[in-house]
């Protein structure tokens, strides 16, 4: 078949179906710029909020450890 002939078979599409489609392209468009924002900003605040735990858990370290004189004196007995 001949390309021209191909176009009385696939009838080209109406202005309408092309703006809706790129409306349907800007949409992805734009919510998938706000899922990878989303995303960004979670991963921000799970980085910090893991620095922080472990600079409690080094803090934590150097403590006196109290629980534990409590617990080796029961098992001496």
């Amino acid at each position: 078949m001949l390309p021209h002939e191909l176009q009385s078979i696939v009838p080209e599409p109406t202005p309408t179906a092309e703006i809706f489609q790129r409306n349907q392209i800007v949409r992805e468009f734009y919510e998938e710029v706000k899922y990878r924002q989303e995303l960004n900003l979670h991963c921000q605040w799970y980085y910090a909020t893991a620095k922080k735990h472990q600079q409690e858990l080094q803090k934590m370290q150097g403590d006196l450890n109290i629980f534990g004189w409590f617990c080796r004196g029961r098992q001496k007995k």
